[in-house]
């Protein structure tokens, strides 16, 4: 026997909610970009990469870290599209990637701001 589903208490509210779930590739692609930001160090890279574009080793004096340890971090956020590389010469800067994964950030960002305790 096959376990009923319960009546709904509010089935336009349910009906709304079913709507609004994540397709799984939406999913998959939501997820790899959470998993990306769970680290420090990426945070810091998109927060200075949000109005600038950098090389990594201007980067790497930003974070306090080495150049080689910055790659890495730049390479996870290039694999998810997180972040675009545009090579001028031999300097290659790094700035945040325009499509939904930047909107993304950038209205996280914002939430985060309000978060930021003001100085007076």
């Amino acid at each position: 026997m096959e376990p009923t589903t319960p009546q709904a208490i509010d089935p336009a509210a349910v009906a709304t909610a079913e709507r609004q779930t994540l397709s799984p590739v939406s999913e998959r692609r939501m997820r790899k970009l959470l998993d990306v930001l769970c680290d420090g160090t990426r945070l810091k890279i998109v927060r200075a990469l949000r109005e600038n574009q950098l090389a990594a080793s201007d980067l790497a004096r930003v974070l306090g870290r080495s150049r080689s340890a910055t790659s890495q971090h730049l390479r996870v956020l290039r694999e998810a599209d997180v972040v675009r590389p545009s090579r001028n010469g031999n300097v290659v800067r790094y700035k945040l990637a325009s499509d939904i994964n930047a909107e993304i950030l950038q209205d996280i960002g914002r939430a985060f701001d309000r978060l930021e305790p003001t100085t007076a």
